[in-house]
C-alpha cells in the first residue's frame, strides 16, 4: 500500500509541472531541446548520484553501528567509511555545474 501511494505522490507531482502554461512559459523563453536535454542531465548527474550514496551509506550504515556497539573505538575509522561515498555526489554537483555553464 505505501508503495501504490508513493507512486500516486510522485505521477501527481511530476504532472504538475508539465501543465500548458509550463509549457508556454519554456516556449517564450526561448528554449531550445537542447538546453532541456542539458538540464534533465544535469538533474540525473546528481540524482544518480545520490540514490548510489544513499544505497551505500545504507550498507556501510548498518555495519558501522553494528562494529561501534562491540568496538567503541573504532568511530574515526567509521566515520571515515561513511564519508567516501559522499564524493560521488561531490562529482554528480561538479558534473551539473559544467552542464549548467552550457545552458543559454
Amino acid at each position: 500500500m505505501k508503495k501504490v501511494f508513493g507512486l500516486v505522490a510522485l505521477l501527481a507531482l511530476v504532472s504538475l509541472g508539465f501543465g500548458q502554461e509550463a509549457a508556454e512559459a519554456v516556449a517564450g523563453a526561448g528554449s531550445t531541446l537542447g538546453d532541456g536535454l542539458i538540464a534533465i542531465g544535469a538533474a540525473l548527474a546528481i540524482g544518480l548520484a545520490a540514490i548510489g550514496v544513499g544505497i551505500a551509506q545504507a550498507s556501510i550504515g548498518s555495519a558501522g553501528a553494528g562494529t561501534l556497539a562491540e568496538r567503541p573505538q573504532a568511530f574515526g575509522q567509521i566515520l571515515i567509511y561513511l564519508v567516501i561515498p559522499e564524493t560521488l555526489i561531490i562529482f554528480g554537483f561538479v558534473i551539473a555545474f559544467f552542464l549548467n555553464g552550457q545552458i543559454g
